[in-house]
This record gives structure tokens, C-alpha cells and sequence, in this order.
């Protein structure tokens, strides 16, 4: 990539590394690297695009391409809302290539999040849809429902529900929803039926995703569907947010705020940091490590997986051996070493088995932990380290003796 001159001077040390989702449809791939391009023309630094899984390059990939010829990367993540990708497997991307890297500085930047720029966009949207059904704001009752693709993240969640707020708030709309396609409720069709009660003029649709895939698919179809079923209320969704250039103006705020240190990601209601009423088993630093542990080994394979979403080829387990201070000097690398060989010897075992940082038991170790069972085993010596793989990785039979917890 070519460096520039004048404004770009000050970072002509730097790059940008964009990191989307990743899609079996190439075009939403090619949304990213779009977006990636625009942001390059924007900030005039270097701007790649890498991707969690589906498409390559991998984060790792993407860096190790990058490291020879600059000295500072700032990774900034095209996600909507911090949910599990943002909190646990970039992060935990970062962390990887900070160890293969040491020369070179990483910065983690916050997803896009709320901000004034995607509320305008929204506005637009939903203006575009009033224009296609004959209806004013001004003038028509009209209701809108933004519909997200939902998570099992509360914090998240709770985002989608702000950002209807912050829609409805100075705007002459008679309400704004929040609602879900899948995964949490309220979900879309019921959303909608609660808003036909109201008797609204119209109802604007407003896929809150970044690419016209699936789901923004079985939005318009939900749209369609209950336009059908309510004659008396005109109803339409509208377009995602795909590549406007207003999205650019939100990455750069994140990639600014990244390598100044300016910004943090909010953990006021991070599950994974606070105790939450229905998420009390959430909370706790090792099992959100874990959890990224775990997903980052479906992320290994981006050629060979099958049409359902989020279904990958990956091992049957994923084995995490603590390998931190503690744990190293009580034997844990032997026990890695061990674990590894007779995992090789075995026919029956299909486990992928990793180092992995400080899993919070020091002085119970060596720590392993089999997921996605769930299952920790403590004061693990070689022999328990044979027993482990012939046992519970073979034939799923847990090594009751040696159990220190489960999850």
C-alpha cells in the first residue's frame, strides 16, 4: 500500500486494521474491504481488512502481513454492539499477536457502538422508507421498529434499546421500538403486533445491521408479512446501513480514541464483569477467556463448513492447560507435552490443546480445563494428563479424581 504525504506524515508509521465478522456471502465481505478503503482515503494511513471467521485473512494474518513495515497498529472493530466477539475474541486476538509481535505496538479499538452519526444515518433510513410509502412524519402517525439481530449479551441488548431512544428523541416520530430477530425478545412479529394496536398511519422497518444478508432478508419478509395482515397500516423495512459514508466518520472517532487511549470499553453492565440477575454464571474474567478460547478454534477453518450460521468445522473439545507462572512451576508445560502426545497416540480423540494464560486457581495447578464440558481438573501430574485423554477425551468419561471444579 502506497504511503501519502502532508496530513499523513505524522502516521506514516502506522496502519489500521479493520475487522469485520466475516461471511460465507463474498459480498458482505466485500463490504468490509470497502469500508476498509474508504477509512484509508479518510485518515490517509494504511487501512487492511481481517475477519473473526468465514473469510480470510484472520486477525493474526492480517498483522503478522503488517508488522514488517510499520511499528503501530490500531485495530478497529466494524461490530455494532460489544457483545462476545468484541469483548472476548478480538481482545484475545490482540493479546496472541502482542506475544508474536513484541516490537510492535497493538491498539484495541471499541466497536461502533452508539453515536450521532449512525443515529443520523437511521433517520435517513427511515426517511427513504416514509418517501416509498406516500407518509410524513410531520403530518402521518408513524411508528418505527428497529429490529437487531439480538444477542445473549445484556449489554448489548441494552444498546439497541438506547439507540431507538436516541431515535425517537427530537424526531416527530410517534414511537420508536426496540425489537429482535432472534436470540432475545421481544422478537419482530411480536413487536409489530403490539405497534398495530396503536392504530399508527405506518410502520417504518429498520434493519439495524451492516449488510443485506439473511436476517436483514427475514426482516423485510416480517415487514411484508404484516403489511398483508394489517390493511389498515402501511408498512415497509428499509435498507441496512451498508457502506455510507457516515460509518467512516464513526471508525475514525474508534480508531482516534483507540491509539490516544481516550476511550475504554464501558464495563458498567459487561456480564462478564459484573453480576447480573440471569447471568450469574457469566461473571468471572477465566470463563469469558475460556469462551474465547474456545470459539477462536471454530474460527480455524474458513474453507470447509457447512450453510447453517456459526457452524464450523472445529474439534470436538478444546483443552486449555494453564501455563502461567504458578502452574509452570508446578510441571503444567510437562503436562501439556504429555497431554499432546497422547492425544497423537490416540485414535478417538479429537481435542485441540493450547496454552493458555492465568485461569485464576494459583497454587491448585497445573489447571486443565476440557471445554465445551466445562470441566476443570486440578493438581494434574503426567499420569493425570494420559487418564484425561483416554478417559474423558475418548470416551467422555470424566476423570472424577482429579476434578477440581466444573462450569
Amino acid at each position: 500500500m502506497s504511503r501519502t504525504t502532508g496530513a499523513a506524515a505524522a502516521f506514516e508509521d502506522e496502519a489500521v486494521l479493520l475487522v469485520g465478522h466475516g461471511s460465507r456471502r463474498e459480498e458482505s465481505n466485500e463490504q468490509v474491504r470497502r469500508l476498509a478503503a474508504g477509512l484509508e482515503g479518510r485518515l490517509e494511513i494504511p487501512v487492511d481488512a481481517a475477519f473473526l471467521e468465514l473469510a480470510e485473512p484472520a486477525i493474526d494474518e492480517a498483522i503478522a502481513t503488517l508488522a514488517p513495515a510499520v511499528s503501530t497498529v490500531t485495530v478497529v472493530q466494524l461490530s455494532l454492539f460489544a457483545a462476545s466477539h468484541v469483548k472476548n475474541d478480538v481482545p484475545l486476538a490482540i493479546q496472541r499477536a502482542r506475544g508474536e509481535h513484541p516490537g510492535l505496538t497493538l491498539n484495541n479499538g471499541a466497536h461502533l457502538g452508539i453515536h450521532p452519526s449512525i443515529v443520523e444515518l437511521l433517520d435517513d433510513r427511515a426517511a427513504g422508507v416514509e418517501s416509498e410509502l406516500g407518509v410524513d412524519r410531520a403530518n402521518d402517525d408513524v411508528a418505527v421498529v428497529l429490529c437487531a439481530r439480538g444477542s445473549s449479551d445484556p449489554d448489548a441488548n441494552a444498546d439497541v434499546h438506547k439507540l431507538a431512544r436516541l431515535l425517537y428523541e427530537g424526531r416527530a416520530f410517534s414511537r420508536v421500538e426496540a425489537t429482535f430477530i432472534g436470540v432475545t425478545e421481544p422478537l419482530l412479529d411480536e413487536t409489530l403486533h403490539d405497534v398495530a394496536k396503536m392504530r399508527p398511519d405506518a410502520v417504518v422497518v429498520l434493519p439495524y445491521m451492516l449488510g443485506d444478508g439473511v436476517l436483514a432478508g427475514r426482516i423485510r419478509e416480517g415487514a411484508a408479512e404484516f403489511d398483508d395482515d394489517y390493511p389498515y397500516v402501511d408498512a415497509a423495512a428499509g435498507d441496512p446501513l451498508g457502506t455510507d459514508d457516515r460509518l467512516l466518520a464513526v471508525l475514525a472517532d474508534r480508531w482516534q480514541e483507540a491509539r490516544s487511549g481516550s476511550r475504554e470499553m464501558s464495563c458498567d453492565t459487561c456480564k462478564y464483569k459484573v453480576e447480573l440477575d440471569g447471568y450469574e454464571e457469566d461473571r468471572g474474567g477465566a470463563r469469558a477467556m475460556l469462551r474465547a478460547l474456545t470459539h477462536q478454534e471454530t474460527h480455524a477453518d474458513r474453507d470447509d463448513v457447512d450453510e447453517d450460521p456459526h457452524v464450523h468445522d472445529a474439534p470436538e473439545k478444546h483443552v486449555a492447560v494453564c501455563t502461567n507462572r504458578t502452574c509452570a512451576a508446578d510441571g503444567a508445560p510437562t503436562v501439556l507435552e504429555r497431554l499432546r502426545q497422547t492425544a497423537r497416540d490416540s485414535e478417538e480423540c479429537d481435542a485441540r490443546i493450547t496454552r493458555s494464560s492465568c485461569l485464576g486457581r494459583c497454587g491448585d495447578g497445573p489447571m486443565v480445563a476440557v471445554y465445551p464440558d466445562g470441566v476443570w481438573y486440578g493438581g494434574v501430574d503426567e499420569d493425570d494428563a494420559e487418564r484425561i485423554v483416554s478417559s474423558h477425551l475418548d470416551r467422555d468419561r470424566i476423570v472424577s479424581d482429579a476434578v477440581d471444579q466444573t462450569l
